[in-house]
């Protein structure tokens, strides 16, 4: 049966659940940017940011979901192909998880939003 380790299974829980806080910080920092500021010179680049790292963690979401989806229909077991790819895919979230995070830190200091 192609079954994941607990433990690999929760670390997967917990990112996704990370990348989602991620996905929603970003698009409530970008709309109380764009309601309060607008779209002008001075904010233009922090929305497109802000835009950025919602959508690549959206997409990490998505992979992350894709593959742990996938190794659960592969029978009788996953490939080492695919639990590479695994591997990779939560090693590099692990990566940029700190990373998108700070930079919607670091705007919504910049900008004074809650």
């Amino acid at each position: 049966m192609a079954r994941l380790p607990s433990e690999t299974r929760e670390t997967i829980r917990n990112q996704l659940e990370q990348l989602m806080e991620i996905v929603e910080d970003a698009s409530e920092a970008e709309f109380i940017l764009f309601e309060r500021f607008g779209e002008i010179d001075s904010t233009i680049e922090n929305l497109t940011d802000l835009k950025t790292v919602g959508e690549e963690a959206a997409a990490r979401y998505f992979r992350l979901s894709n593959i742990r989806l996938r190794i659960g229909q592969a029978q009788p077991a996953a490939s080492a192909d695919m639990l590479r790819l695994l591997e990779r895919a939560i090693t590099e979230t692990e990566l940029r998880i700190p990373a998108w995070k700070r930079s919607i830190q670091e705007i919504k200091m910049e900008w004074n939003l809650p």
